[in-house]
Order: structure tokens, then sequence, then C-alpha cells
């Protein structure tokens, strides 16, 4: 029998799922987890359920799906357990009366270095500000939407050309250290509470949602911004940009980019195929693309594209 804290676990995406994962192995006991019902995706609208559930389900733990959080069974249900713990990391906000239920209270695990990046998308946004460092951080949940004290937190360095999907995937695995970190600390009583609004002499960066008009590249702004968006977008939603080809107007997504020290001629707006990937034309310099996917097509490197196209069919669309 494990004698560490009872805990119930919250979460939906595969970030989650390795939080869960690294609880799980640890001397702490999950005796459940909340996430997200299942719900239709993809053409055959297939019911899907989430990647904390997939986990859960093969480790024998017990899966609670409400819709509503408020909801009276769901609330009893989550007593009867008499946990000491609620640890949450990508799942929704929740209301006081969830929060409020265990004596040593709920915490997060937020993927950036609070209190900058409060919000639904901190690993896109760090990387889309151009941010060459960014961290993970565990706090208390209060009221409000990610300014709960600070209990521990960590930095992870972001390297030039490191895209969203790659520092997901090292925040998931620092993150989850993190979490077992401050478990072993709070099971002991044995940690500081630091307030954010002891932090906040600086002004504050956000992490909002991400709509399809966030994606959208202005090819008017020098490289390294663009440069930027696209790797802070990559693999998903991704960033995307309208090129003319043979009369037509198209909708690409680009994946990946590098920056170059070539230089355009003003108000020269064709691509250009080189041996290591596709010049596009910024303000300053051009950005190589070696990863695109054009509307209505798979996803794919340049060199199956330029098989399959001619490059002087195409220009960008500047708007």
């Amino acid at each position: 029998m494990k004698k560490g804290l009872k805990i119930i676990f919250m979460g939906t995406p595969e970030f989650a799922k390795g939080v869960l994962s690294c609880i799980v192995k640890s001397d702490h006991d999950v005796l459940a987890v909340v996430t997200a019902p299942d719900r239709p995706a993809g053409r055959g609208q297939k019911l899907k359920q989430s990647a904390v559930k997939t986990y859960s389900e093969s480790s024998n733990i017990p899966v609670l799906q409400p819709e509503k959080l408020r909801d009276e069974s769901f609330i009893e249900a989550l007593r009867k357990y008499n946990v000491d713990l609620f640890v949450v990391v990508a799942f929704r906000m929740l209301p006081e009366v969830v929060w409020s239920i265990p004596r040593k209270g709920t915490i997060n695990l937020h993927a950036s270095l609070l209190p900058n990046y409060r919000g639904a998308a901190p690993i896109n946004w760090a990387i889309m500000n151009g941010e060459k460092v960014s961290g993970v951080t565990t706090f208390f949940i209060n009221e409000k939407i990610d300014t709960g004290d600070i209990i521990k937190s960590k930095s992870v360095d972001i390297s030039e050309n490191m895209n969203a999907g790659q520092l997901h995937d090292v925040l998931m695995i620092d993150g989850a250290e993190l979490v077992v970190e401050t478990l072993n600390h709070l099971k002991v009583d044995d940690f500081k509470r630091e307030k954010q609004t002891d932090k906040q002499n600086m002004t504050l960066k956000h992490a909002p949602k991400i709509f399809k008009e966030d994606c959208k590249i202005q090819w008017d702004l020098n490289a390294q911004v663009i440069h930027n968006k696209i790797r802070g977008l990559s693999p998903y939603p991704g960033a995307w940009c309208k090129i003319k080809s043979k009369g037509a107007t198209l909708q690409f997504k680009l994946f990946s980019s590098f920056l170059t020290d070539k230089i355009p001629v003003t108000g020269d707006t064709n691509l250009k195929a080189t041996e290591n990937g596709i010049l596009f034309p910024c303000k300053d310099l051009f950005i190589l693309i070696d990863e695109l996917q054009m509307e209505g097509k798979r996803r794919m490197n340049f060199k199956d594209f330029l098989a399959g196209n001619k490059i002087e069919d195409f220009a960008l669309i500047q708007e």
C-alpha cells in the first residue's frame, strides 16, 4: 500500500497523461481521475476518449466524466473519496465548490513561469513571442485563472529552432517531475507559498486561446518574427498563409522554417527552390521552409512538394 498522499487527478490531453503516469509510478496514490466526456471526432464522428481516460482505464483507475462540474452527484462522488489533494493539469476552470474540497487544497501545473503566460496556450505564445526561456510552475488554485500561490517552478531553455511540439514534450517530462516533487513536499508540509502579486512589478505577458486569425502569417514582417510564429504553431494548429498559383488563391500551412542571410529584392513575392528547402521572402530576409501543406493535400517535406509542382507557379499574397 502506498504511503504518500491520496489524490484525485484532473486532466484531459496527452500533456496531462504524461504527468499522471509519473504520479502513478510515485509513492502517491491516485484514487480516481476526472477527465472530459467522450466526444465525436474525425470524419466518422466516432466517440473519442481523452488520453487521460485511455491511460487510466489501462491502469485500472476509476474515471469520472462530468458534463457539469457543479453537478451535485459529481461533487458528492468527489467527497466520498476523502482524498488529501486534487491535482489539475490541462483541465477546465474549477468552481470553488470543487477545488475547496480536499483538506490540503487543489494544485495545478502550468506550462510557463508564472505569473507570465497565464491562459490556455502558454507553450505556443512563449515561442511566438521569441522567448529564450520557458518552464513549468505548480501552484494552488484559487478563484481566478492561474493566479494562485506558487509552490515550485523549473525553467527550460528554448533553442532557436525549437517548435511548440518539442517544447511541449520537454515541459511534460519536467512538469511531471515537478509535480511529484511538489507532492513530496506537500505530504510533510515542507514548502513555502509565494504570492504571484510579489512578482507583478513587470509587464506581464499573456497566453489566450489561439484562433485561426492568430495563425495567419503577415509577410511584411521581419523573418525572425515569422520564424517564431511558424515554430510556435507547429505542429498544431499550424501557421498559414495565402499563395497565388496559376491565377488561383490557395491556403498553405507552414510547419518548419529556418532563418537565412539571403536578402529578397523589394517587391519580389516569388518563391524560390533550393537544395535545402523553399525560400519565402519576408520584409528583411528570406526564410527557408522545409515542411508544408497545400490546401487539400497532405503535409509533406519540400522535396515531395517540388516533385509534383513547379516553383515558378507560386508567389506570396501579401495582405
